[in-house]
């Protein structure tokens, strides 16, 4: 699990065009919106992307991105339960 999250955390920077951040700046498990980060609805539309390409997961509802989008580590599970 942890492998996962630390190249979802590199992924995330890279994607989200957070120059400014390094991947142990990101915590696992701190909520991503409404928290430090300051990711909006624009963001979460990219993650959907990043996860659509680099891992085969498709977000079909709103109700199923707000328990996968919660946190890196909520992210990384949902990759992990889904893997092909």
């Amino acid at each position: 699990m942890e492998e996962i999250i630390e190249k979802l955390k590199i992924q995330l920077i890279d994607q989200l065009n957070l120059e400014d951040l390094e991947p142990s700046d990101l915590d696992s498990d701190e909520p991503l919106f409404g928290s430090k980060l300051g990711l909006d609805s624009i963001d979460a539309l990219e993650i959907i992307v990043l996860l659509e390409r680099e891992h085969g997961i498709k977000v079909l509802n709103q109700e199923d991105g707000k328990k996968i989008f919660k946190s890196i580590r909520s992210i990384a599970e949902h990759i992990s339960a889904h893997k092909v």
